[in-house]
C-alpha cells in the first residue's frame, strides 16, 4: 500500500465525504502525518498496525509532555483514519477503537468578569489607527460572541447599521445575524471613519472589515499577538476566545434564554451552549440568600432536626 497515496485519499475523504471544516481537516491531516512518520521510522506497515503500535505511539506523545486533551485529539484522528481504511476496504478492523484514553475533566471555559472586560478594552490605546482597529475588533468579538475566524472574515457588506446587526459566517458556512449593541456601534463608526479609511491602500481591493497596515485581511496570528500584548498590559489572564466565553456567560447570568444564546453563538446543538450555564458558588449563594423564601424564616422557627451539625440532621 502506498501510504502517501492513501494519505491523499484520506484528505479527499475528509473534504468531499465528511465535509469537515478546513481547520478540522488540517488538524486531522497533521495528526495522521505525524503517525505516518512514526510508522515509517518504526518499519511498521499500515496494513499490520496493531492496537499495541498505537498505544506505543500515544505513550511516545505522552513523554513529550503533551496534554491529555492533545493526546485524545490524536487518538480521535487515528480512529477517523482507520475508519476511512475500513470504508475503502484497505482494512477490516479498527485497532484504534478499542483504546481508551484517560477520562478528561469537563473543564469550564475561562471567563472574565464584566469589570475585567472593561479593564482589558480600556487598556487598548485607541489614539492610533492600529489601536482603534484593535479596540473595535475586540469590542465586536465580545459584543457579538464571535470566533476569531468569524471576526477575520467580516466584510463591509456584513454590517447593517440601520438594524444594528452584523451578519456572521460561522462553522459549516452557516450565516447568522447578531446584534452588535450601542458600544459596538460607537466603535465601529469611529473605526470606519478614522481607522479603516486610513488602512485602505490605493490599488489594493480588499473588502474585509479589519485590515492590516498593508490594507489586507488580518491574519489569525496577528490577532493572537495583539491580544496577548494587551492582556499583559491590562494584567488579565485570558485568550481571545475568552471574550466569546464571557459574552455567553454574561448573557445567561443576565437571564437570557439558552436557546437565544445558542442562536447568537451559532451552536448546532444546545448541549454545547449548556456549558455556559455555570455560575460561581458566590453568585449561587447570593441568589439563594436573596430569593429563597425559607431565608426569611427566623432560626428559632427551624426544627432542631433540620439544623446542620446536629445528630439526626438531614
Amino acid at each position: 500500500m502506498d501510504i502517501r497515496a492513501v494519505r491523499k485519499e484520506y484528505d479527499d475523504y475528509l473534504f468531499l465525504e465528511l465535509r469537515l471544516s478546513p481547520l478540522t481537516r488540517e488538524t486531522y491531516g497533521r495528526e495522521i502525518g505525524k503517525f505516518i512518520i512514526y510508522l515509517l521510522e518504526s518499519g511498521v506497515e499500515i496494513e499490520t498496525v496493531s492496537s499495541s503500535n498505537i498505544i506505543n505511539y500515544l505513550a511516545m506523545l505522552h513523554k513529550t509532555d503533551l496534554t491529555p486533551v492533545t493526546i485524545a485529539k490524536s487518538l480521535s484522528s487515528l480512529r477517523s483514519f482507520f475508519r476511512f481504511l475500513n470504508y475503502e476496504g484497505y482494512r477490516e478492523d479498527n485497532p484504534a477503537d478499542i483504546i481508551e484514553t484517560q477520562r478528561l475533566d469537563s473543564s469550564l471555559p475561562g471567563v472574565l468578569s464584566s469589570e475585567e472586560i472593561d479593564v482589558f478594552l480600556n487598556s487598548i490605546p485607541s489614539e492610533s489607527v492600529i489601536g482603534l482597529r484593535d479596540r473595535t475588533m475586540f469590542e465586536l468579538i465580545y459584543s457579538c460572541g464571535l470566533r476569531v475566524s468569524e471576526a477575520l472574515n467580516l466584510t463591509m457588506g456584513n454590517l447593517f447599521f440601520e438594524d444594528a446587526l452584523v451578519r456572521v459566517n460561522g462553522k459549516r458556512n452557516k450565516d447568522r445575524l447578531v446584534p452588535f449593541g450601542s458600544q459596538g456601534e460607537l466603535w465601529l463608526k469611529k473605526y470606519l471613519k478614522e481607522g479603516r479609511s486610513v488602512l485602505v491602500k490605493s490599488g489594493v481591493a480588499d473588502d474585509h472589515l479589519f485590515l492590516s497596515v498593508r490594507g489586507r485581511k488580518l491574519s489569525r496570528k496577528s490577532i493572537w499577538k495583539r491580544f496577548h500584548e494587551y492582556s499583559l498590559s491590562a494584567g488579565v489572564d485570558a485568550k481571545v476566545h475568552t471574550l466569546r466565553h464571557s459574552f455567553a456567560t454574561h448573557l445567561i447570568q443576565g437571564g437570557a434564554d439558552l436557546r437565544i444564546v445558542q442562536e447568537l453563538l451559532g451552536h448546532a446543538s444546545i448541549t454545547t451552549t449548556q456549558v455556559y450555564t455555570h455560575i460561581g458558588n458566590e453568585d449561587l449563594q447570593k441568589n439563594h440568600d436573596a430569593f429563597h423564601p425559607l431565608n426569611e424564616v427566623s432560626s428559632e422557627a427551624v426544627p432542631p432536626f433540620l439544623s446542620s451539625g446536629k445528630e439526626g440532621a438531614i
